[in-house]
C-alpha cells in the first residue's frame, strides 16, 4: 500500500511530455480513443499514420510559445494566433489547417457549469492533430474525452471538434431549460398573485440567457465561416460538413434562447407593473387614512390649548362633545374624498 502511494505521488509530479499539456489521446483507424501514458513519446504532426492524436494544454503554462514558435503544434502563426489572450469568438485557416476560438461553459469546482465570458475554447485543427488549449477549466474537453474513454467512434480531427462543440451545445440546452423551468415557477406566481422575490429571482435568469445568447451568436458565427470556407479555401469536404451540421443546431438554439431573453424582459416589465399598482393601492390607503384623520387630529389639537374661553369647557359631557365633533370632521372628509371623485387604482 505505500507502495502504491509512493507512485501515484511521482506521477503527480512528473512534467508532462510537453510543456503545459493536460492530456493526450490517440485515436486508432477505427475512431477508438486511447490515453497517451504519462512518459509515453509524442511524436511529430504529420507523422502519425493511421488516425490521429488530440492534445489539450493549459495556455498559462508560459513555456507553451516556445512550443508553438518551433511548429509543433502546427503553423507557428495560425497557432499564435488562435492561442492568443483575445477571447473574441474567431476561425482562421491556412494551408489546410483550421485554428479558432469558440465559446465554453466554465467548469466550477463543483462540477457545476456557468455561463462566463472566460469561458473560451482554443483549438488548431491539422490533418492527423487537433490541439485545444484552455486558460480556465472548461466543460467541453472533458466531457469529449469521457465520451472517447467510454468508447466512442471518431474518425477525424474535426469530428473530434463537432464532438466538444456537441458536448457544450447540450449542456446550454440543459441550462436553457433550467431557466425556462424557474421562468415558468415566477409566471405562475405572478398570476396566482403570490408574488414575493420574484424580482430578485430574475435578475440572474435574464442575464444567463442575454449571456448564453452572446456565446451562441460568436458560435454560429464561427461555425457560418468554417461552412462557407469549405468552397473557398482548402479545408476538406468533412469539415465544411461538420461545420454546417453544428450551425443548424446552433441556430435552432439562438432561437430558444432569443426568445427565453424577451420573455424575461416582458415578465420584468409585467412584474413591475404588478408592484406599481401594489404600490399604488398602498399609497391610496394611505392617503385616504391621512385625509381621514387629519380634521380630527385638528379638533383634538384645539381642545387641547391651555388657554381660557375654549368651547364646551363648562358643559356638562364636553368631552363627548368634542370627540363627536371629531368623528363627523372625519365623516366630512369622507365625503369630500368621494366627491370629488378619488377612487382607488384599478387593476
Amino acid at each position: 500500500m505505500v507502495a502504491t502511494s509512493a507512485a501515484a505521488a511521482r506521477l503527480l509530479c512528473d512534467e508532462p511530455a510537453l510543456p503545459g499539456l493536460l492530456w493526450a489521446m490517440r485515436f486508432d483507424e477505427s475512431g477508438r480513443g486511447h490515453p497517451v501514458a504519462h512518459d509515453e513519446p509524442l511524436p511529430h504532426p504529420g507523422r502519425f499514420g493511421e488516425g490521429f492524436t488530440w492534445l489539450h494544454f493549459n495556455l498559462n503554462d508560459a513555456r507553451l510559445p516556445a512550443l508553438i514558435a518551433e511548429g509543433r503544434l502546427g503553423p507557428p502563426d495560425l497557432t499564435a494566433a488562435a492561442f492568443a489572450s483575445d477571447p473574441h469568438q474567431r476561425l482562421t485557416v491556412e494551408a489546410g489547417h483550421i485554428g479558432g476560438v469558440v465559446a465554453d461553459l466554465v467548469r466550477e469546482t463543483g462540477g457545476d457549469a456557468r455561463v462566463d465570458a472566460g469561458g473560451r475554447l482554443h483549438f488548431v485543427i491539422g490533418p492527423h492533430l487537433l490541439v485545444s488549449g484552455r486558460r480556465h477549466p472548461v466543460l467541453g474537453p472533458d466531457l469529449a474525452r469521457d465520451a472517447a474513454a467510454s468508447g466512442r467512434g471518431i474518425l477525424a480531427p474535426v469530428h473530434l471538434l463537432e464532438v466538444i462543440v456537441d458536448r457544450v451545445v447540450t449542456a446550454m440546452v440543459e441550462t436553457g431549460g433550467r431557466l425556462a423551468d424557474e421562468l415558468d415557477e415566477i409566471e405562475d406566481h405572478i398570476l396566482d398573485e403570490r408574488v414575493r422575490d420574484e424580482r430578485r429571482r430574475l435578475g440572474p435568469i435574464r442575464r444567463d440567457a442575454v449571456r448564453l445568447h452572446r456565446q451562441l451568436l460568436g458560435l454560429r458565427a464561427v461555425f457560418h465561416r468554417l461552412e462557407t470556407a469549405g468552397e473557398e479555401e482548402e479545408i476538406p469536404a468533412e469539415a465544411a460538413i461538420a461545420a454546417a451540421r453544428i450551425a443548424q443546431r446552433l441556430d435552432a438554439l439562438d432561437r430558444d434562447m432569443v426568445m427565453l431573453a424577451d420573455r424575461s424582459r416582458l415578465m420584468q416589465e409585467e412584474l413591475s407593473s404588478y408592484l406599481a399598482q401594489a404600490s399604488n393601492r398602498q399609497l391610496y390607503t394611505l392617503s385616504v387614512m391621512t385625509a381621514l384623520f387629519l380634521p380630527p387630529t385638528l379638533v383634538t389639537g384645539l381642545f387641547g390649548m391651555n388657554t381660557k374661553s375654549l368651547p364646551l369647557t363648562e358643559v356638562d359631557g364636553g368631552s363627548y362633545g368634542a370627540m363627536a365633533i371629531a368623528c363627523l370632521s372625519a365623516l366630512v372628509a369622507f365625503g369630500l374624498i368621494r366627491g370629488l371623485g378619488i377612487r382607488p387604482p384599478r387593476d
